[in-house]
């Protein structure tokens, strides 16, 4: 009878009902969405990692690369030192080298000695204004014991993804592709990738090896099968080393499979007895701090979506890859490294078909500890489930009278009195004993101007990614300007509704800001499934434009006072603001982060604009346009 009860006073009090109860459980799913994803450290929400496939076996195999073979390392060194062109420091201190092509043909040459069939491919990328060109130099091991239907690939980029000299690296590759000719046990052909950098040569390979290059790109005269995993060396210093950096985000937050990651992970700590680090946690001591903040660095890079490192552009072909980058000063050197690599290859090696049974979508907190997708993606529904409650709220309250829900509860209890089956509302309209009269929505305008600023957002999109890169940083700053200014005149033009004979009404102003998060719900839900942290980031940089509403104060100035604070405080959140925010947080200049932004819709085919422009920016215009509109 409470129960009964309870649900009849709700019904008969519509601004419990479709104002208040929504705007509770809006702020209830962001505050549980934030609090679920703080828990995922604990170990009651994570797990330790386990191979799940068999056939992997990592570490269960000698790994012979040692003794004569650090005599080739040294003389296939020594003899690219002679050819390099070091010339002056660049501003980080490293040294400008000048990849001439006398050291690609070197490089062909060692290849060839070794045995290997050796190709070569020159490459032309235009973003921001920048030329990114380059030769690829590539050798391939065909197995005795294959049918030439399946590959592993080994990458050395002479530049790491930090743009440091990976001299030891590349050497590290050719003195393996020597030795990996010698034995006899392959059953997958080995590729020997050597590209100018890890940026623009390995996309450039990969691409052309599917036979999607762009004109700028020559094709390959030379393949093999399909590639089964890749692993990328890098090596940068001449001293030893302590650990291994695992490195291991994709483009657009794509990840390898899980167990790639625990394979290298098992041999370097377990057979080699080397540390492994991952997100460039040094010092992780297996607390809670350590394990949120490795798990926040992650979301971070995945929500980006850029490429970090060589391994990256092999993501979208569904191929698994890794970078094995060297840290700290230590008593391990390459020969250590090399084993490393070589009994990763044999676990490859081992693969009868294609790496699918462990976890394609997780969150890693430490090398050995992970949270797996079906525990954290509740976090980034929830957050996103609370515009679409808002936009159904909405929808519902655009169905009835608004000045007959103020009248409701009087005129129902006088209807109740007098045992009739409707009464007239104060205003004239019809209130039912159910509730008020049904309202007709008028739908056209609110659809076409939600539907246009959508579409306003590839103008912003266009422009950030043609745009030479030296005006990026004035470009952003007039977006800024221009976020401030659009949504006052749009607030006046509806004010005088666009134009036409009557102004806008405000079912209409709610049906805008229904339809917005309606949209902004269904894309963040979708999202999460492919992108989880930039879902959720970007959920929590909207979450205010759930709670926004036209401000209904009676006084002029207590209006335009709340209305300018909340469009200041909107401001703050505008994509163009947060950038700037986050550039002079992380002390990245903004030049930089748009001119990578840029590289990765053009070259790497990186899609994060699409949503900070496309979803994020309209729904925050919007929401601006809705505050704007209470001032005029």
């Amino acid at each position: 009878m409470a129960l009964k009860s309870a649900i009849r006073n709700l019904r008969n009090n519509p601004h419990l009902l479709f104002v208040r109860l929504p705007n509770l459980l809006s702020f209830l799913c962001i505050i549980v969405g934030v609090v679920w994803l703080l828990l995922l450290p604990l170990n009651e929400y994570s797990r330790n990692t386990y191979i799940s496939e068999n056939a992997l076996l990592p570490g269960q195999v000698h790994a012979y690369f040692t003794g004569s073979e650090q005599n080739i390392f040294r003389g296939y060194k020594q003899e690219l030192e002679g050819l390099l062109n070091v010339g002056q420091k660049s501003e980080d201190g490293q040294d400008q080298v000048e990849l001439t092509p006398v050291i690609s043909n070197k490089i062909r040459s060692v290849f060839e000695a070794s045995g290997l069939k050796v190709a070569t491919q020159k490459y032309e990328y235009k973003s921001a204004g920048i030329t990114h060109e380059g030769e690829n130099t590539y050798g391939i091991i065909h197995a005795p014991r294959g049918d030439a239907t399946e590959a592993i690939v080994l990458i050395a980029t002479w530049k790491t993804a930090n743009d440091e000299l990976n001299l030891n690296g590349v050497t590290l590759a050719l003195t393996l592709a020597r030795y990996f000719k010698r034995w006899s046990l392959w059953s997958k052909d080995i590729i020997f990738l050597i590209t100018p950098d890890s940026k623009s040569g390995t996309q450039a390979w990969v691409d052309a090896y599917h036979d999607l290059q762009p004109e700028s790109v020559q094709p390959l005269p030379l393949k093999s099968g399909a590639l089964q995993g890749a692993v990328a060396i890098e090596y940068p210093f001449d001293h030893r080393f302590k650990n291994l950096h695992i490195v291991y985000d994709g483009v657009n937050g794509q990840l390898p499979n899980l167990d790639l990651f625990n394979t290298a992970v098992a041999i370097a700590g377990g057979q080699m007895g080397i540390g492994s680090n991952l997100q460039e946690m040094w010092e992780h001591d297996d607390s809670y701090e350590a394990r949120l903040q490795t798990m926040l660095r992650g979301m971070a890079k995945q929500g980006l979506g850029y490429a970090t490192g060589a391994h990256s552009s092999f993501m979208p072909y569904h191929i698994d890859a890794i970078t094995l980058q060297t840290k700290g000063e230590g008593w391990e050197d390459e020969m250590a490294l090399g084993r490393t690599i070589e009994s990763l290859c044999r676990s490859l090696n081992n693969l009868l078909e294609h790496l699918h049974q462990s976890f394609f979508f997780y969150l890693l907190m430490q090398s050995n500890r992970f949270v797996s997708i079906g525990t954290y993606l509740p976090s980034a529904m929830l957050i996103a489930g609370n515009f679409t409650i808002m936009a159904i709220a909405l929808w519902m309250r655009t169905g009835y009278h608004e000045d007959a829900k103020s009248d409701m509860s009087s005129d129902s209890s006088q209807s109740k009195k007098k045992g009739s089956a409707s009464v007239t509302s104060k205003s004239g309209k019809p209130v039912g004993l159910n509730g008020p009269a049904v309202a007709e929505r008028l739908l056209a305008l609110p659809l076409t101007l939600v539907t246009g600023l959508h579409l306003l957002g590839l103008v912003p999109l266009y422009i950030f990614n043609t745009i030479p890169h030296q005006f990026f940083t004035t470009a952003t700053y007039i977006f800024v300007v221009v976020d401030i200014v659009l949504p006052l005149i749009l607030a006046v033009l509806l004010s005088n509704g666009l134009g036409l004979s009557t102004p806008l009404v405000p079912q209409q102003y709610l049906l805008i800001k229904s339809f917005a998060l309606l949209l902004l719900g269904l894309s963040l839900s979708t999202l999460a499934t492919l992108n989880f942290s930039l879902s959720l980031t970007i959920g929590l940089l909207c979450a205010p434009l759930s709670f926004i509403t036209r401000s209904d104060c009676s006084s002029n100035p207590q209006r335009f006072a709340l209305s300018g604070l909340g469009l200041g405080l909107l401001n703050l959140l505008s994509p163009p603001a947060v950038l700037l925010g986050a550039c002079q947080y992380t002390g990245v200049s903004v030049e930089t982060v748009l001119t990578e932004a840029a590289y990765g819709w053009d070259v790497w085919g990186m899609w994060t604009q699409v949503v900070v422009w496309c979803v994020w920016w309209p729904a925050w215009l919007i929401g601006c346009v809705l505050l704007g509109s209470s001032i005029f």
